[in-house]
């Protein structure tokens, strides 16, 4: 997984037209996505903005108000779009610029392209209305949504020469993306409810008695909501401190990259581990002066350096 291509080639106008209106996209729908990706070199972050641009695409066909049948179709058309970046036949003057720039970054950078057909697959499980029983069934989505979201990222990051423990670096950037996700689900909770999505596991819910869902801004009577959602941000953080042991492969501005988007979901976390029932009344976030110094945490290289030490002593 070491990086293997050179990213300081010359990039043509249609391409960069492409790549500026991918980080268009990235800047406006994605600000804690963007506030990572900022700290990266030039063309690991164009690559990455596309790699945003085309999963906003399928995320945002899955949660239209399009028909389903519909919705089914633009899947696969843009399953089949996938295809023929894949096969390198997109052409540079290509009249959809999130191909063109996915079609350069993937030949710049050895992206696994295939975490795109997985991520497909994820939204066409939401729209056949899959529920999970178990942690284990929703793993399954959650690597398709995040995980592979996770290691298509890893593609364009590379690893550092001589890393230890390199060969699991693609598992531990899948598990940081299903500790993601599985934030975000905690914190979307009352709006997938609305929207008639219910993911943290049926056996969760039953065994903290939140087995009637979430339509309003308080929990079900006679519930453990507190319970519930104490319960998942300990899985979820557990997640979190798997996933870190990516950090010291990567160099430092990718590190930093890593660092500072984990960071903010992690930060979201304690707060909706200190307020529970704040995610029945509206979203969690943070305000942007906290992501800021997030960033700069992550670029100072503290938490890279606080797992290394870690692993340290794990091996003494």
């Amino acid at each position: 997984m070491i990086r293997a291509v050179e990213a300081s080639q010359a990039v043509s106008a249609p391409v960069l037209a492409a790549y500026r209106y991918c980080e268009t996209v990235t800047g406006q729908q994605a600000r804690n996505f963007a506030y990572g990706i900022r700290l990266l070199p030039t063309p690991e972050r164009r690559a990455m903005s596309a790699l945003y641009a085309f999963s906003r695409r399928v995320d945002d066909i899955g949660d239209g108000e399009l028909p389903g049948a519909v919705k089914v179709e633009r899947l696969e058309d843009t399953r089949a779009l996938l295809g023929r970046v894949q096969a390198g036949k997109v052409e540079e003057d290509d009249t959809d610029p999130v191909a063109v720039a996915l079609a350069h970054a993937s030949a710049v950078f050895p992206i696994p392209l295939g975490g795109l057909d997985e991520l497909i697959d994820g939204v066409q499980m939401d729209l056949r209305g899959a529920t999970y029983e178990t942690w284990d069934d929703l793993k399954v989505y959650c690597r398709c949504v995040a995980g592979a979201i996770g290691r298509l990222s890893l593609g364009i990051f590379g690893t550092e020469p001589g890393a230890r423990g390199v060969e699991r670096a693609p598992e531990y950037a899948d598990t940081l993306g299903l500790a993601l996700q599985l934030t975000n689900i905690l914190r979307d909770v009352r709006e997938d409810a609305e929207g008639g999505r219910t993911y943290l596991p049926a056996d969760d819910l039953a065994k903290f008695g939140c087995s009637a869902g979430f339509a309003g801004p308080t929990p079900p009577e006679g519930s453990d909501f507190a319970g519930l959602v104490h319960f998942e941000v300990r899985r979820a953080r557990a997640l979190f401190a798997e996933g870190y042991r990516l950090l010291p492969m990567l160099d430092r501005r990718s590190g930093a990259c890593v660092a500072a988007m984990a960071g903010i979901y992690r930060r979201l976390l304690d707060r909706i581990e200190r307020d529970p029932e704040a995610v029945l009344r509206g979203r969690v976030s943070l305000p942007g002066r906290e992501k800021a110094y997030v960033a700069v945490r992550g670029l100072s290289g503290l938490d890279t350096r606080h797992v290394s030490r870690q692993t340290l002593r794990g091996r003494a």
